[in-house]
């Protein structure tokens, strides 16, 4: 059986929404060094419009297509907000961000879990 574009689709999600929560951590425990400036992630739009999804061959004459592995790249924020120690880490923000990665993360995970239950639905006769 052929792995499903969805597990690879949730698996790099995944993947995105942990770097994007170590860029966030990483601005939290930076908040008081002076002259920090804030760090965020593409968004996962940005990754899914650069990596090309194709639809895999089934048979020997079909064309070779695939999926190109996709890169996650870290961008400093500018922030016109900056503090009086140059550092521009806003504590609120980063924690909106924070719980905005714990849903995303929860979500993942239950539809996962419910195409997981599917595809074992459908093995049982």
């Amino acid at each position: 059986m052929q792995p499903v574009n969805l597990f690879d689709l949730a698996t790099q999600q995944a993947r995105w929404l942990s770097v994007r929560q170590a860029a966030v951590a990483g601005n939290i425990a930076n908040i008081n060094t002076p002259g920090y400036k804030t760090i965020d992630v593409e968004p996962f739009e940005n990754v899914l419009t650069n990596s090309r999804v194709a639809m895999q061959a089934t048979h020997a004459v079909h064309q070779k297509t695939g999926a190109t592995a996709a890169s996650f790249a870290l961008n400093e924020q500018e922030d016109p907000k900056l503090l009086p120690s140059e550092n521009s880490v806003v504590l609120e923000e980063e924690l909106v961000k924070s719980g905005e990665i714990r849903r995303a993360f929860e979500l993942n995970t239950a539809i996962v879990k419910a195409f997981h239950r599917m595809m074992t639905m459908t093995t049982r006769s």
